[in-house]
């Protein structure tokens, strides 16, 4: 038996293996999520409502936006890592993060993610007039919201859920807010929706990972108020209700993205056969969702966000979705 006293000492990270921690820390790729700041100035770009702003100043308030809110997401994951190193170490997945395996100090990773706030908020600050006070208030409640989900609200059944969900939807209004535009009423509903559909699919995908009951436990204490078919109720649920409030703005915008292909007169409208070409970005966006669903159903994957960068046909009907969907607002904003 090898005496303990003379088991080499594990050694200190170096100065490299810190930095490489520090960007696995800021979670770049979870910047993809900020592309919900840029759904309102395009959208408002493709009414028109933005024609009179030179697109670089526009091109400029909707990046400062686009990464204040970035920077405080990722300052946020630090200070969310720090809460539950425990926890991911007890995570066959998470047991690797830089905080959880070591790889990089508790002290820094503070300071790290206080200069990760303090930046977002210098880039919210940078914006012109009064839109900056707007986006830093945004930013500000983001951070808050984040902060006491860290600090408890993930705890509570379905409220980590709407905690989480309200993140995404503040990303909208501060990109609405950056650029001076009313949101869409529709579109908030769609986002709130969806980001629900992610994490109750993230929550279903968890329990299918760790294999028990007592092991989704251990990693997350809200999984004792959860249930595989709770979860998957919610799942199909949120599904159809990101669904049912995308094609109420599909039909919001009737009068604005109709094509007519005749002219003769019908009734006392004046107008031939027509279609809402924003209808056709439903068939992709209604396929995707499916198949996300039946994915997670299967547990073929643990995570939503995961499933859509890995799935073949997911990807396929979300590049089809992006496409159609900005050539129709293109032709209506130039109609």
């Amino acid at each position: 038996m090898i005496n303990e006293q003379h088991q080499p000492a594990p050694k200190p990270p170096t100065a490299g293996s810190v930095a490489r921690g520090l960007v696995r820390l800021a979670r770049l790729k979870q910047w993809t999520k900020g592309i919900f700041v840029l759904v309102g100035p395009i959208f408002a770009v493709a009414s028109g409502k933005l024609h009179e702003v030179p697109r670089t100043e526009l091109a400029l308030e909707v990046g400062l936006a686009f990464f204040a809110f970035c920077l405080a997401a990722s300052g946020c994951y630090v200070f969310n890592d720090l809460a539950d190193i425990e926890r991911d170490r007890a995570h066959p997945r998470k047991k690797n993060r830089p905080l959880a395996s070591g790889q990089v100090p508790i002290g820094v990773a503070k300071v790290f993610g206080f200069c990760l706030l303090l930046t977002a908020v210098i880039c919210a600050s940078a914006l012109p007039g009064v839109s900056k006070w707007w986006v830093i208030g945004l930013v500000g409640a983001y951070i808050t919201n984040v902060m006491a989900y860290s600090g408890g609200l993930k705890h509570i059944v379905i409220v980590d859920v709407l905690s989480l969900s309200t993140g995404f939807v503040l990303r909208v209004l501060g990109g609405c807010a950056a650029v001076d535009v009313a949101p869409s009423t529709w579109l908030l509903n769609a986002t709130l929706f969806l980001s629900m559909f992610l994490a109750f699919g993230k929550r279903l995908g968890e329990r299918r990972l760790m294999g028990s009951d007592e092991s989704a436990i251990a990693a997350r204490d809200v999984q004792v108020s959860y249930t595989d078919q709770l979860l998957r109720m919610m799942v199909v649920v949120t599904g159809v209700a990101t669904l049912l409030t995308y094609t109420g703005y599909v039909q919001s915008r009737e009068d604005d993205l109709t094509m007519y292909f005749t002219n003769r007169p019908i009734g006392l409208t004046g107008h031939g056969f027509g279609l809402n070409l924003l209808w056709v970005s439903v068939l992709p966006a209604t396929l995707a969702l499916m198949r996300t669903i039946t994915l997670l159903m299967r547990g073929t994957y643990d995570d939503p966000t995961e499933l859509a960068l890995r799935d073949q046909m997911v990807r396929v009907s979300g590049l089809l979705f992006v496409l159609t969907t900005g050539i129709v607002l293109w032709i209506g904003g130039n109609s």
